[in-house]
């Protein structure tokens, strides 16, 4: 995490001049990262005691203590400091948490195919909506596992050999720095599969610029252009402004999709807009700013398969209480075409609820 630091930020605390706060830079929240000077001590280690109770949270003493895991919180020596990043918005440390690795058929079908997409799930999310059809991984952390990058490898390599189209990464954008080396190390030990990153949209275009040579096929949802929807439901009035600029730099660095021969995406973009109950008009206006932007340089995929799931509160948002009606999503279908959009893929028939979601028990991790 010590590359993802924003060491202009940030000033000495008064109450105890050791602690000095910086953010994390890998989503547009910028959660603050605690950083600690390590006054009289190389390590962080300790002297009278083996084990220390801390809070809720059990410190285990290991050797000179060169690494010590502390409930969510990842301790990593660097130079005179100890970086911590702790669990912020995304509720999940520096070390990828992830709940399923196996073959998946329920994406586009240039992404799956018919072998499936070697799709891993990771846990946490810099949003959190309240309709996530992902909800037991995205706003906790306890089906998960923790994972280092060599163990990300192997997965991938894992993946390939089980017959999977690509590496497909689901929520990715807090583990980037893991992914990055993980993606290198698979690479070298004989990866040849496109790399896809599974995103919100909910990106630092920075970011999105340190992903290459490891990203191959992008693969963002496009949720909103209202910053009172994104607010009522993802927690974030910003994410128009972030996935606006997200994008534009996907495209910029992948301008033109490519495919092998049996129409696998080898490179591109495919951008998703899930219409919601309701909000027909905003996924109107969502699709008229793409084409207006993009034309059909990039992939289209327009879905109906919103399902009210358990974790969403149904007396606060009771909108949201119904599925999408086969007239809204037409309406929808009907106006992309109108627009111009022959690069696209359509849902048919109705959504097929919750039989999109795996069960996140750990398989391949």
């Amino acid at each position: 995490m010590d590359n993802k630091i924003n060491t202009s930020v940030g000033t000495e605390s008064v109450r105890d001049k050791y602690d000095i706060y910086r953010h994390c830079e890998l989503c547009p929240r910028r959660c603050h990262v605690d950083r600690i000077k390590m006054v009289d001590f190389d390590r962080a280690k300790s002297v009278d005691f083996d084990r220390i109770k801390t809070g809720d949270f059990d410190r285990t003493k290991t050797g000179d203590f060169d690494r010590t895991k502390t409930g969510n919180f990842d301790r990593t020596k660097t130079g005179d400091f100890d970086y911590i990043k702790t669990s912020g918005y995304c509720r999940v440390g520096a070390e990828p948490i992830a709940a399923r690795a196996a073959l998946y058929m329920w994406e586009e079908p240039c992404i799956s195919g018919s072998e499936g997409s070697g799709t891993i799930f990771f846990c946490g999310c810099t949003l959190g909506c309240v309709y996530c059809q992902n909800f037991d991984i995205s706003r906790t952390h306890v089906t998960g596992k923790a994972i280092t990058a060599e163990r990300l490898a192997e997965i991938f390599i894992d993946l390939q050999s089980q017959g999977a189209n690509n590496i497909n990464l689901v929520t990715p954008t807090m583990f980037q720095p893991h992914i990055i080396t993980a993606v290198g190390i698979a690479r070298s030990l004989g990866l040849a599969l496109p790399v896809l990153y599974n995103t919100s949209g909910y990106e630092l275009p920075e970011r999105i610029s340190e992903l290459v040579g490891t990203v191959d096929v992008w693969l963002p949802d496009f949720k909103y252009l209202s910053g009172e929807l994104a607010k009522r439901y993802s927690f974030a009035a910003d994410y128009p402004e972030y996935a606006r600029a997200a994008l534009s730099k996907m495209v910029e660095l992948c301008p033109r999709a490519s495919y092998d021969e049996r129409g696998i995406m080898k490179r591109g973009v495919i951008v998703r807009h899930l219409l919601l109950p309701g909000q027909l008009a905003e996924s109107m206006r969502v699709v008229e700013y793409l084409y207006s932007e993009y034309q059909n340089n990039i992939c289209y995929s327009l879905m109906n398969q919103y399902t009210p799931t358990s974790g969403l509160d149904h007396a606060k948002y009771p909108e949201l209480s119904r599925r999408v009606t086969t007239y809204e999503y037409n309406k929808l279908v009907d106006y992309a075409l109108s627009l111009g959009i022959t690069n696209a893929y359509i849902q048919e028939g109705g959504a097929v609820g919750e039989s999109f979601i795996p069960d996140f028990d750990l398989r391949g991790i």
